[in-house]
């Protein structure tokens, strides 16, 4: 079971290794745990708000994370400097093997 998970700055993957993008019920490719998750884990970086493009732009896992009303996941904000913010992923409650990590885009929505 994932309880913590190591951020190394100096090596990127594009999703952590208990995660993958496969076909989702829900609409397209979804998310999904290779293996149990505990709640409350910061998953790491979904979107960056860029002031130049006015926009966000979403990194891998920020792009396949579908919509839910009955989401298992929220972000958090992790960095607000000059306009730049940055929203990290984080599990609301434990996450089996299998299941598809989701937000409630209508919940998250900050503007």
């Amino acid at each position: 079971m994932i309880m913590s998970y190591q951020y190394n700055k100096f090596y990127y993957k594009p999703l952590p290794e208990y995660l993958e993008v496969d076909n989702s019920d829900i609409e397209g490719s979804g998310v999904f745990a290779l293996e149990d998750i505990d709640a409350d884990l910061d998953i790491g970086m979904t979107h960056i708000k860029v002031p130049i493009i006015q926009g966000y732009i979403r990194t891998p896992l920020g792009g396949f994370v579908n919509h839910s009303e009955d989401n298992n996941c929220y972000l958090v904000e992790k960095l607000d400097w000059d306009d730049y913010r940055i929203f990290h992923l984080v599990t609301g409650r434990k996450i089996l093997a299998g299941e598809e990590l989701t937000l409630n885009y209508h919940i998250d929505e900050d503007d």
